[in-house]
């Protein structure tokens, strides 16, 4: 029951934002919106003020990340509807330098969601009044969130004594901090017959 109510919304909301909706899915209880990213702001203003909508809890922006994709991101809003008693998930697909329209100006509470996606992602949202850092520290090189940021990072801080102050270093993997288990087969070398295995009964 609740999927046709949530299929017939789609159906609504695609039919009333030709070249802006492009898509919509119901899966799992949920209704997925696909949408053009540089239309976003007139998506998510419909789904506040249409009185069949009523889209008026903003919940969060985030982003997910495909590198192996043309436009790698996909940056997913969900809003919720207690008129409706709905949610709804919008999906606007970005490459590395699409500039995404900021939904501020209809969602004040999307302020600090871009910016940690941003952060995390890379994903430049146009119009923000305040797009810079919110997680990591000052001189943070990268996006850690992306699928091919480096385990370790690129830079390490820490306090300096001497010199009274932050210093940023490239990152050093010490021998003495590294736990080698050379009986892995992760990680060991490749051992024709393991400690022990002498001790199997060969069948002939």
């Amino acid at each position: 029951m609740m999927d046709a109510k949530l299929q017939k919304l789609g159906e609504t909301i695609v039919a009333a934002l030709p070249g802006a909706a492009l898509a919509h899915v119901v899966a799992f209880g949920d209704l997925t919106i696909a949408v053009q990213a540089d239309k976003i702001v007139d998506v998510v203003r419909f789904l506040r003020d249409d009185p069949g909508c009523r889209f008026v809890s903003f919940v969060d922006v985030t982003a997910v990340d495909y590198p192996g994709r043309e436009k790698r991101f996909d940056v997913v809003y969900h809003l919720m509807s207690p008129t409706l008693n709905a949610r709804v998930r919008l999906k606007a697909e970005a490459s590395e330098t699409t500039q995404v329209p900021s939904i501020i100006t209809v969602f004040p509470g999307a302020d600090w969601f871009e910016r940690e996606a941003y952060d995390l992602y890379g994903v430049i949202f146009v119009g923000h009044p305040d797009m810079r850092r919110l997680l990591t520290d000052y001189g943070f090189d990268g996006h850690p969130l992306r699928k091919d940021f480096p385990l370790s990072g690129f830079v390490e801080v820490r306090y300096d004594d001497q010199e009274k102050r932050v210093v940023y270093e490239p990152v050093r993997l010490n021998q003495e901090f590294r736990k080698f288990d050379f009986l892995s087969p992760w990680e060991g070398a490749d051992y024709p017959i393991l400690p022990g295995d002498e001790k199997a009964e060969v069948k002939p």
